[in-house]
């Protein structure tokens, strides 16, 4: 995969990506439901919508990543893809208890909590439930998942054949690399980091924050 086959839109502080398969696009994640306009603007000018959106796959069930899913399947009857363990949180508005490590999570965990209250999640029914270690060519992308719990139940990242991963929350990047600041499950965060240390990743794409090389984390976890 090249870099310019994938497209960052960013909605403030979360990410979405459009990559460019084999006919078609897969969409990793759908931003803040207050920017489903800007968000539909960017696939209708690449190409994307009405009817080339292969798969869209949320990393995991949070609002800011899952906000607009309803509206792309209501809309455009686009496919929604999450692991099951986090089906509560989309279809149901599942909260989870989490520990923040930082002053500054602790600051956007309460920004978060504000535009959830005005900005709510529009539950929707996942069109497909990702499994560890599955295979999306079926899709045109050449990546499989990973199921890697710890900053929710069901999170998981997507890692390409040639070292890109897609990483949700596992990893940010708002000032500068880091692990999860927001920890559902503290040893499941440790073994889901400890695995990623075993692969060929080169390349994080965080849900928050810009791209960075991998082994700008050496020796943080």
């Amino acid at each position: 995969m090249q870099k310019e086959d994938i497209k960052i839109i960013e909605m403030t502080f979360v990410n979405a990506f459009l990559i460019k398969v084999k006919e078609g696009f897969v969409l990793i994640d759908t931003g803040l439901p207050m920017f489903w306009n800007k968000l539909e603007s960017e696939l209708l000018s690449a190409g994307c919508l009405p009817d080339k959106l292969k798969l869209v796959v949320i990393t995991h069930g949070d609002f800011d990543h899952a906000g607009n899913c309803a509206k792309l399947q209501q809309k455009y009857k686009s496919r929604i893809a999450i692991h099951k363990e986090d089906s509560g949180m989309v279809e149901h508005g599942v909260l989870l208890k989490r520990k923040v490590r930082s002053l500054t999570a602790r600051i956007f965990s309460l920004l978060r909590k504000l535009k959830k209250r005005k900005f709510s999640l529009e539950s929707f029914t996942p069109d497909i439930f990702l499994t560890d270690g599955q295979r999306l060519s079926e899709y045109g992308l050449n990546a499989r998942v990973l199921h890697i719990p710890g900053h929710t139940p069901g999170s998981i990242g997507i890692l390409t054949d040639d070292g890109i991963l897609f990483a949700g929350d596992t990893f940010t990047n708002r000032r500068k690399p880091d692990t999860a600041t927001y920890i559902e499950n503290s040893m499941q965060l440790k073994e889901s980091l400890e695995r990623l240390k075993m692969l060929n990743i080169k390349t994080i794409y965080p849900g928050h924050g810009q791209p960075f090389e991998m082994s700008l984390l050496s020796g943080k976890f």
